[in-house]
């Protein structure tokens, strides 16, 4: 669904033809991404991305901020001895996919580290409402933050958030995501960035 342009109305016939495959699934693909919020179904149509407005981003951001940066002090706290390798190699392939300008490896390497900090809290429904926020809120403004070279001071982000964790610093984790977090309503999605007031 990330070739599909918001605003447009895509039929499910045509998008399950495109596929290779029959309607049934497609539709039922339709229907989840719906209960989601990424799509809106359009009554005998089909159905559209929705586009996104400010007062769309000012919620997401509020939430996840309101959830996110709480976790990564909790998460500094709680990290005890665990490896932090796995969650440096997870940065550094980040960084690699912005210093190259890919962006399908660069949003799928940050969603996994995101993901694994927020798992060692053990919270399946945090984990899952932060997933679900992220897939409303598509990064219009990365492919072209990634056409000018601008995504590695994003990416360098994730291992200063990270060794504030393992430094068990949780104050620093918590001010590194508040600011992390900004891009999500700012500069990812094309917008002037948010303080969050």
């Amino acid at each position: 669904m990330g070739e599909i342009a918001p605003g447009r109305v895509e039929s499910v016939v045509k998008v399950a033809a495109e596929l290779g495959v029959s309607i049934t699934p497609v539709r039922e693909a339709v229907m989840d991404l719906a209960n989601l919020g990424i799509v809106e179904v359009i009554r005998n149509k089909g159905f559209r991305v929705p586009q996104l407005t400010d007062q769309d981003l000012d919620e997401i951001f509020k939430i996840r901020t309101m959830l996110e940066v709480p976790a990564m002090r909790e998460a500094a706290e709680k990290f005890g001895d665990r490896d932090p390798e796995p969650f440096r190699l997870l940065a550094e392939d980040i960084i690699s996919a912005a210093k190259s300008g890919d962006v399908r490896a660069f949003l799928e390497s940050d969603r996994l580290f995101h993901k694994a900090l927020l798992e060692t809290l053990g919270n399946r429904r945090l984990v899952n409402t932060v997933e679900q926020l992220r897939d409303q809120a598509r990064m219009q403004g990365l492919q072209k933050l990634a056409d000018h070279g601008d995504l590695t001071e994003s990416a360098v982000e994730h291992l200063e958030i990270l060794e504030a964790i393992t430094a068990h610093d949780g104050e620093r984790a918590a001010a590194l995501m508040n600011k992390h977090l900004a891009h999500s309503r700012g500069i990812w999605a094309d917008r002037p960035e948010s303080s969050g007031s």
